[in-house]
């Protein structure tokens, strides 16, 4: 497997070996040993799968206080997928780095704990995969305007279909620093 750096410390794309032939392929999608040897983590105690359709853009979501690290895959279509640092005290606080994840191109990208999470589909629909590193809970769930022109995320669609709550998502100055994470001492 190899591991891109983003610019971000802990944002990592992630290009796992994919072993193929004309009959089709195999990967290993987690390896506990060969993730905490890239220094990514090496328990996930939650899996998700969500499917989404033309034009759908979810996010910018976060968990606080108990933050969710997750390994985000694309099982079907592909996706602009986004994470931002969303930790007052870290030096890379609000910045953000976006990839296309597909199921063709098999990337992954790791989104630490203390990010905020978001991704548009990129053509009919999309089916992604998370692995996470705690468990989803309702009332630390959180959301910050995927359009914050603070943050200036460069999204390859002009608008989209949102949720009610993503329409509705502040922008992070609105967030009192008080309700985000903190970096890890």
């Amino acid at each position: 497997m190899k591991t891109i750096e983003t610019g971000i410390p802990g944002l990592v794309i992630i290009e796992p070996v994919v072993h193929g032939d004309e009959r089709g392929f195999f990967m290993e999608t987690w390896n506990a040993l060969r993730y905490q040897e890239a220094g990514l983590p090496g328990q996930f105690v939650q899996s998700n799968i969500s499917r989404s359709g033309p034009g759908v853009i979810r996010g910018l979501h976060y968990q606080y206080p108990e933050p969710q690290g997750k390994l985000v895959s694309v099982l079907e279509g592909r996706v602009f997928d986004v994470a931002v640092d969303i930790r007052p005290d870290s030096p890379t606080f609000r910045q953000w780095a976006g990839v296309e994840l597909s199921a063709q191109n098999h990337r992954q990208l790791y989104v630490p704990e203390g990010f905020a999470h978001g991704f548009c589909v990129l053509g009919e629909s999309a089916l992604l995969s998370y692995l996470c590193t705690a468990v989803y809970r309702a009332e630390f769930d959180a959301v910050i305007a995927w359009d914050d022109p603070d943050i200036g995320i460069r999204w390859p669609l002009d608008s989209g279909r949102l949720s009610p709550k993503d329409a509705a998502a502040p922008q992070l100055k609105g967030i009192a620093d008080e309700a985000l994470p903190r970096m890890k001492p």
